[in-house]
């Protein structure tokens, strides 16, 4: 790591509705160049968490910290760091629109809605997808390609705002498992090569667990957050699965049910 300064800090930190607890008690620390996977059960409190990071809920009690900023209220300057890839959507294969004017979406977020993206971000844009080996295909429509390159052309927007972080909301769901691999390994090397602090929010343990620093396991709180050998152990994991747990030599596979709600 380059220079491992604090970028997200939860202290204490509650975070629901009135009624409802979604995350409690949240002290956890995410520094510059990390790569952090979080995982969990449905309904553990990862997409809260997710949301906590892009700033859209606050704390019911307790801080966040985001960058230098106990952020009350993220504004713009703050937003266009974090580069964000939602949890994947159906793309209307008619509609139309290519891969570069999607990747050029990034843009608006760091310039604001009413200036107009110029040759400068042209280029970023370009260079972002070049990143990912998508340059080829920037003029194709974006609803022509395959799962895989559509996610690719979705990192690349989020690379577009050149943001210090990259958030991933189940970025591997609902592609093949060939794909699913290439993906990672991208998001890899844009890690090592971009120096971005990475938080990858994934219900898939046995894919990421070999690429993160580290890992962080929910159950509306902070249940174990560590080297993924040391979070990874079948005591652990049973208490958070219970018996959708399966422990192999190799694996560790959960049965659950993957219906995904924002």
């Amino acid at each position: 790591m380059a220079h491992s300064h604090s970028i997200v800090r939860f202290e204490h930190a509650t975070f629901g509705f009135p009624g409802v607890v979604a995350l409690q008690d949240v002290t956890l620390e995410i520094t510059s160049g990390e790569f952090v996977g979080v995982i969990g059960p449905n309904g553990s409190g990862k997409t809260t968490l997710c949301k906590a990071i892009l700033g859209l809920m606050r704390p019911l009690a307790g801080t966040l910290q985001i960058f230098d900023c106990a952020c009350e209220k993220l504004q713009c300057h703050h937003r266009a760091k974090i580069g964000y890839l939602p949890q994947k959507g159906t793309i209307d294969r008619n509609f139309p629109i290519t891969v570069l004017e999607t990747v050029m979406m990034g843009r608006y977020g760091v310039l604001g809605l009413l200036k107009r993206p110029g040759p400068a971000d042209r280029d970023i844009a370009l260079a972002a997808l070049s990143h990912v080996g998508m340059l080829d295909h920037r003029h194709d429509a974006l609803g022509h390609l395959s799962g895989g390159q559509q996610q690719r052309v979705f990192i690349a927007r989020a690379l577009a705002q050149q943001p210090q972080v990259l958030l991933l909301d189940e970025p591997t769901t609902g592609i093949d498992i060939v794909t699913q691999h290439s993906v990672l390994d991208l998001i890899k090397r844009l890690h090592q090569d971009l120096g971005l602090t990475i938080v990858l929010i994934t219900h898939d343990i046995n894919m990421i667990r070999l690429h993160v620093d580290r890992l962080v396991l929910l159950k509306t709180k902070v249940y174990a957050a560590g080297l993924p050998a040391d979070v990874l152990k079948p005591d652990i994991l049973s208490q958070v699965y219970g018996k959708d747990l399966i422990i192999t030599d190799k694996d560790v596979v959960i049965v659950e049910d993957y219906h995904y709600h924002g």
